[in-house]
């Protein structure tokens, strides 16, 4: 969980060290990621003031595991451009109906629709601020 002061360090890059990008800057990037592969219900959660987990959860729909794979590979391939790599390699994956990029300070979850529904992050994280929501 970062203070408004510690909003102004910089995500950690996993293995390959400081990015320039602030949490709150990364989780915009992730945003127009996603939604320039097409992902659909994109939400993004504040968490800052209610977890220590991540500062930011990225949710989006995907319609299809090749749609998923694209968002993911997208997401990652840009944000290694800049310095930015997830803490690990991607969770879940074809077939499981979902799939979660870790970057520490965000996390971005990408669902086919019925395992979104079925997990309901939203409604789970219901105390966090919804900052941006795209239908």
């Amino acid at each position: 969980m970062t203070t408004p002061v510690q909003e102004q360090k910089t995500v950690a890059a996993g293995a390959a060290g400081a990015a320039s990008l602030t949490s709150t800057e990364l989780a915009h990037k992730i945003i127009d990621l996603v939604e320039d592969k097409q992902a659909s219900n994109i939400t993004l959660l504040d968490l800052r003031q209610i977890s220590v987990l991540a500062d930011y959860f990225v949710i989006c729909t995907s319609e299809s595991d090749r749609q998923t794979a694209a968002i993911v590979d997208s997401v990652a391939m840009d944000l290694k451009r800049g310095g930015t790599r997830p803490l690990n390699p991607a969770e879940g994956g074809k077939g499981a109906g979902w799939t979660l990029l870790d970057f520490a300070d965000v996390v971005l979850h990408v669902f086919d629709p019925t395992t979104r529904q079925f997990y309901n992050l939203e409604e789970l994280w219901k105390d966090a601020p919804v900052v941006v929501k795209i239908q």
